[in-house]
């Protein structure tokens, strides 16, 4: 039987993405070994931290976590891809591992989402592509003394994301979803690699974008506010926009509020489970979010929420059972 389209189930009821993969991982006791097995025995350079490698050496990890989510009432699952460009991987020398790392957490990802459909079928669910920013800036130079010097071309950050996105699609992702986004130049040219690759591999599925504001400015790392953001990305035929990272629920309402009253799409947010402590670690728990998650739902400000970093599957269940007491956001008829 034939999979709902997300894009008709969004109009029936609010979806709930997963949680933090790097939270979940930090759970496991893993040794530099855990990051080489069976792929990179012999690598030159340390790999220990590189999470998006264990989709490759220890695939069960990453199982177990997408499971642990869609059990906990997620919908849509992220792949374990937030690193998985030549342009982040190049910190490690393992450029060449770039596709295996993408179209095998695909795989994984949607053979456990599968897996809960065939067991739910009134509840489908969802694989998402995860699509981070990089670790360079279009933008911006990293040099203070060479303001006109930058370290990514656009062309470069096209190149690197086309093998991405290729990968994904081929791994059986049903959604392409660019989050984390602080630059929007960098989101442009991810953007635009999903228009290339899509056109040539004749799909159509889904993307969701997910921008980052970096302070209580309100404004991105490349100084857009919330507004300007949403405006430069408005031209193109996305499924949502949103929020994610950097804020905890709290701090992320004000700007949700910005979405939702001039978003032609759907919105969506994953905050975190509120601000880093000093020890850089997050102390909200489910409740404490799931009080602030509730504002957002009552306000009708997003059709698609989950969490990020310091997020757990007791924080997605929380959240999960609280979107079922609530009516679906309608798209926005104003703009």
């Amino acid at each position: 039987m034939k999979k709902q389209d997300i894009r008709e189930i969004v109009k029936t009821r609010t979806l709930i993405l997963d949680g933090a993969m790097g939270t979940m991982i930090q759970q496991y006791p893993l040794e530099e070994i855990d990051f080489r097995k069976g792929w990179f025995e012999d690598h030159k350079k340390p790999l220990k931290g590189n999470n998006d490698l264990l989709s490759l050496t220890r695939p069960e990890i990453i199982k177990e976590i997408h499971a642990k989510y869609f059990e906990a009432g997620a919908d849509i699952c992220e792949t374990n891809t937030f690193s998985g460009t030549t342009i982040a991987q190049a910190d490690y020398d393992l450029e060449s591992a770039v596709y295996d790392i993408n179209y095998h957490s695909a795989k994984i990802a949607k053979e456990v989402a599968d897996e809960f459909t065939a067991k739910e079928p009134d509840k489908p669910r969802y694989v998402a592509g995860a699509i981070g920013p990089t670790n360079r800036t279009a933008s911006i130079s990293p040099d203070v003394n060479d303001p006109a010097f930058r370290a990514i071309t656009f062309d470069e950050l096209v190149e690197a994301y086309s093998l991405q996105v290729k990968a994904l699609i081929e791994g059986g992702v049903d959604i392409l979803l660019v989050e984390t986004i602080f630059d929007t130049l960098n989101a442009k040219a991810a953007l635009y690699a999903i228009d290339i690759v899509q056109e040539e591999m004749k799909t159509e599925l889904p993307i969701m974008i997910s921008g980052t504001i970096t302070d209580a400015s309100g404004r991105t790392l490349t100084g857009q506010t919330t507004e300007a953001f949403l405006i430069s990305i408005s031209h193109l035929p996305v499924f949502s926009v949103g929020l994610n990272c950097a804020l905890g629920a709290k701090e992320l309402r004000q700007y949700l509020k910005i979405m939702d009253d001039k978003a032609p799409f759907y919105v969506s947010a994953h905050p975190n489970a509120g601000l880093p402590n000093s020890f850089g670690e997050y102390d909200e728990t489910p409740e404490i979010m799931g009080e602030q998650i509730e504002t957002f739902l009552k306000e009708g400000l997003v059709n698609i929420i989950g969490g990020c970093c310091g997020t757990t599957p007791d924080h997605i269940k929380v959240i999960a059972d609280l979107a079922k007491k609530y009516e679906v956001r309608k798209l926005n008829e104003k703009v």
